[in-house]
C-alpha cells in the first residue's frame, strides 16, 4: 500500500492510497482519504470531491483535546459505506463527545456516564407525563370534610389526591361525580377496601375511618346530611360505640328516608282533599292539581323502590356487609366462606357485633322505606281510580249528549218532511184545492200529525235497537 498526498494548491486534506492486491490478475485500487480541521478547506467538501470524480469513502475524524497544547486526532476508516452504516449509534457518541470537546467541555467520569442513559430515560419519561397532563384538565372538586370529632372544613382536591388519599381506583369515583349526576341518578352504597361510597339522590360522599368528604354540599340532600351527622358526631364524642363509618351510614339512609316522608306528608293531604272534591265537581284546575299530584306520587314511589331494592340488595348479599365490618381492622375475608380472620381476637367479637348492628340498622330503614313505598303506592292507585271514575263519568255525559243529540236529528228529519209537504203546496200552480176553504187546515193538521207519529215510529226503532 502506497500513501500519496494529494496535491495541497487543489485539496490540501485529501490523501491517496493505493492498495495493490495479492492476485496479480487484479489492478491496484485507489482510495482517498479526507481529513477534518477546525477551519477546513472550503474547496475540500465532499461535494466538490464527488462532481470531481473522485472516489470517496466517508470517514469518521474524532478530535480530542485536553488541557496541554497538544491536540491529537483520532481517525476511524470503513473500506466499504455498509460498515459505516451499520454503526450509527458508534458515530453519534463520538459526534457528541466531539461536539464537548470543541466547546470547551472536560470529560465525565464513568460512574456519571454509566448514569447518563438512566437520568436521559427518566427526563423522556417526566417530559412524556408532563405533556400528557398538559392535554387533560383533571377535575378539581370543592368538598366539604367531616372529621370524626365534628371539625368541619371546606377544601378543593383534585382526582389524584382523592385517589391517593381514599384508596379507590378511578371508576369508583364516577358514582359520586357532581358532573355525572343524570346518569348515575340511582341510589347506591358501594362498599372498597378504605372507604364507602354513598350516592342517596343529591347527597354524594365518600366516608373512611376518620373524615367524610361530601360533594354537592349545597344541596338538598347535603345540607339534611349535614344536619343530622353533626349531632350524631358530638354525641359519638361523648361514648357513643358505634363506629364512624357506620354513623355516616345511618345519617345518609336516616336524612334520605325523613326526606322522602316529609314529601309524603305534604302530597298526602292535597290528594285525599282531591279525591273528596272531584266527584262533585270537575274543573281543569282540580284536574290539573290532581295530574300533578299523580305525577309526584310516580317519582317519590320511583324513589322510595329504588331504594328499597337497594337495601334488599344489600340484605342478601353478608360480603358486603361484613366488609363493612372489617373496614379499619386487622381482618381478612376468606375466599369462598366469607369467615372473619382478625389478628386480635377482640376485633373479630366487635366486627361480629356490628354485623348484627348493621343488619338491624338496615332492616329497619327497609321497614321505614316500604311503608313509604307502599303508602305512595296506594296514593297513586287512588288517584288512579279516581282518574278512570272521571273517565267513565266523562263518558256518561257524552253519550247523554250523544242522546240529545240523535233525538233532535230524528225531530229536525220529521220537520223537514212537513217542509217537503208545505214546499209542494207552496208551488204557483194550480191543484184545485186552493179553490176549497177547509183545504189549508187539512193540510196542515196532516202535516202535523204525520210528523209526529213518524217521530215516535223512529224513536220507538231506536228504543228497541238499544241505540237510545
Amino acid at each position: 500500500m502506497a500513501l500519496t498526498p494529494f496535491p495541497s494548491y487543489s485539496y490540501p486534506n485529501l490523501l491517496q492510497l493505493s492498495v495493490k492486491s495479492s492476485s496479480p490478475s487484479l489492478s491496484p485500487s485507489v482510495h482517498y482519504l479526507l481529513f477534518g480541521s477546525p477551519s477546513p478547506c472550503p474547496t475540500a467538501s465532499p461535494f466538490l470531491l464527488q462532481k470531481s470524480g473522485l472516489p470517496l469513502l466517508p470517514v469518521a475524524v474524532k478530535p480530542s483535546s485536553s488541557s496541554s497544547t497538544s491536540t491529537k486526532s483520532k481517525i476511524k476508516c470503513f473500506s466499504t459505506k455498509e460498515d459505516r452504516l451499520n454503526q450509527p449509534e458508534t458515530l453519534a457518541a463520538e459526534n457528541v463527545g466531539s461536539g464537548d470537546d470543541e466547546f470547551g467541555g472536560t470529560e465525565v467520569p464513568n460512574s456519571q456516564q454509566h448514569h447518563t442513559p438512566a437520568v436521559a430515560t427518566q427526563r423522556i419519561t417526566s417530559s412524556s407525563s408532563d405533556s400528557l397532563s398538559l392535554g387533560i384538565r383533571e377535575p378539581v372538586y370543592e368538598v366539604v370534610e367531616v372529621k370524626s370529632n365534628g371539625v368541619v372544613s371546606t377544601r378543593k382536591i383534585n382526582r389524584r389526591q382523592l385517589l391517593k388519599s381514599s384508596g379507590l381506583r378511578p371508576r369508583d369515583i364516577r358514582s359520586v361525580d357532581p358532573s355525572l349526576f343524570l346518569t348515575n341518578s340511582g341510589p347506591s352504597l358501594l362498599v372498597r377496601e378504605h372507604a364507602i361510597l354513598l350516592t342517596l339522590g343529591s347527597l354524594r360522599a365518600i366516608a373512611m375511618k376518620d373524615c367524610v368528604l361530601i360533594f354537592d354540599y349545597h344541596s338538598k340532600g347535603g345540607k339534611a346530611f349535614m344536619d343530622i351527622l353533626l349531632p350524631r358526631l358530638n354525641n359519638m364524642n361523648g361514648g357513643h360505640c358505634m363506629s364512624f363509618e357506620l354513623e355516616v351510614v345511618e345519617a345518609a339512609l336516616l336524612s334520605r328516608i325523613q326526606r322522602l316522608e316529609q314529601r309524603l306528608m305534604d302530597v298526602e293531604p292535597r290528594v285525599q282533599a282531591l279525591l273528596e272534591e272531584l266527584p262533585y265537581k270537575l274543573t281543569a284546575d282540580i284536574l290539573e292539581q290532581l295530574r300533578i299530584s299523580k305525577q309526584t306520587l310516580v317519582e317519590l314511589g320511583s324513589r322510595a323502590g329504588a331504594l328499597r331494592q337497594m337495601l334488599l340488595d344489600l340484605l342478601e348479599d353478608p360480603h358486603e356487609i361484613r366488609r363493612i365490618c372489617i373496614m379499619g381492622r386487622n381482618c381478612t375475608l376468606k375466599k369462598g366462606t366469607d369467615d372473619m380472620e382478625c389478628s386480635v381476637p377482640l376485633e373479630k367479637l366487635i366486627a361480629e357485633e356490628e354485623e348484627e348492628e348493621i343488619e338491624m340498622l338496615l332492616e329497619n330503614y327497609l321497614q321505614r322505606c316500604e311503608s313509604c313505598h307502599g303508602q305512595a303506592e296506594r296514593l297513586l292507585d287512588s288517584a288512579k281510580e279516581m282518574e278512570d271514575s272521571i273517565a267513565v263519568n266523562l263518558s256518561s255525559r257524552r253519550l247523554e249528549v250523544s242522546r240529545v243529540e240523535l233525538l233532535l236529528q230524528v225531530g229536525a228529519f220529521c220537520a223537514a218532511v212537513g217542509a217537503l209537504v208545505a214546499g209542494i203546496f207552496g208551488m204557483n200552480l194550480r191543484s184545485y184545492l186552493e179553490e176549497h176553504v177547509f183545504a189549508f187546515w187539512l193540510t196542515t193538521a196532516g202535516i202535523i200529525v204525520g210528523g209526529v207519529v213518524a217521530f215516535f215510529l223512529i224513536y220507538s226503532y231506536l228504543r228497541a235497537r238499544r241505540i237510545l
